[in-house]
């Protein structure tokens, strides 16, 4: 029997997805986002995909690396299916066993190994790339020619170190076991987001988008910090949101902007569904 609570759950973030998404087509041409989809060449595309798959490949490495930290001997094969299955849980069945809650599970059953330090490296490859994702922000913010953000130049500088520091501290003062590693999952992180952020540039390239690169990129960095939180399926609604309000405000083209998010998004879809295959195959860890 489903559990009622994570029914509920998923009905509600299915709603505020399709709310979400429904505001915005109220807010836009629909029409105008459709020609600029149907502009989309198939090389880039191509491209973008396999960025995108790149940065998840880079992405389980990084967990891997935490697992191994934790004395857990897992291929990387093994390690890759479970990334991708965990990624098809994640965005197709948000109500049944999630993603992270499902490796966590597959990971405490077939090895001995605290439950707590399991959630806990999951949750810190979590962090790991979000450092990144505020960190790559925050550096185009800086080179960004925005008068509303001139004023603030020297901030988007100092949050760099602040933000590593303040991450290798908690690392340090509550997780000693794993940071040994620390730099190295710091250093797969800027290798995960810089991939994804060479998708985005070839999905620009892809629907013939050439001017304002930096700012759509920086839009694209805060929908991903902003897609993170679990409201909604898959980041599907707010990542949109995050497109359109972020357009208006830099003074670029909303339609182009939602639909760099809407082919973002299909191919987020298209690698996820890739791990439906371990969902009726057993994973040998």
């Amino acid at each position: 029997m489903a559990n009622p609570r994570k029914t509920f759950t998923t009905a509600l973030k299915l709603l505020i997805s399709i709310a979400l998404v429904y505001f915005i087509f109220t807010k836009i041409d629909f029409t105008e986002v459709v020609n600029t989809l149907k502009k989309g060449n198939p090389l880039y595309l191509t491209a973008a995909v396999l960025l995108f798959s790149v940065s998840k490949i880079l992405a389980s490495i990084r967990l891997n690396a935490y697992f191994h930290q934790l004395g857990i001997p897992l291929s990387q094969k093994s390690n890759l299916k479970l990334y991708l299955l965990g990624m098809f849980y994640n965005l197709f069945l948000p109500g049944g066993i999630g993603g992270d809650a499902y490796k966590g599970y597959l990971i405490k059953k077939t090895f001995e190994v605290p439950t707590k330090r399991v959630v806990s490296v999951l949750a810190l490859d979590r962090l790991s790339g979000l450092l990144l994702l505020f960190i790559y922000a925050c550096g185009l913010l800086w080179v960004l020619e925005f008068e509303l953000f001139n004023p603030y130049r020297w901030l988007f500088l100092i949050l760099t170190p602040i933000s590593v520091g303040t991450f290798f501290f908690l690392n340090k003062r509550f997780f000693q076991y794993v940071l040994p590693i620390f730099w190295k999952s710091v250093g797969y992180s800027a290798l995960v987001q810089f991939a994804q952020l060479l998708c985005v540039l070839c999905i620009m390239k892809a629907l013939s988008i050439e001017g304002n690169i930096i700012a759509y990129l920086v839009i694209f960095l805060v929908s991903s910090i902003v897609s993170v939180i679990p409201l909604t399926l898959g980041g599907l609604g707010s990542r949109e949101v995050t497109f359109f309000y972020g357009a208006a405000l830099l003074n670029l083209e909303e339609s182009t902007s939602v639909g760099i998010s809407v082919v973002f998004f299909l191919i987020t879809a298209l690698v996820s569904l890739t791990g439906i295959v371990f969902h009726f195959k057993n994973i040998k860890l």
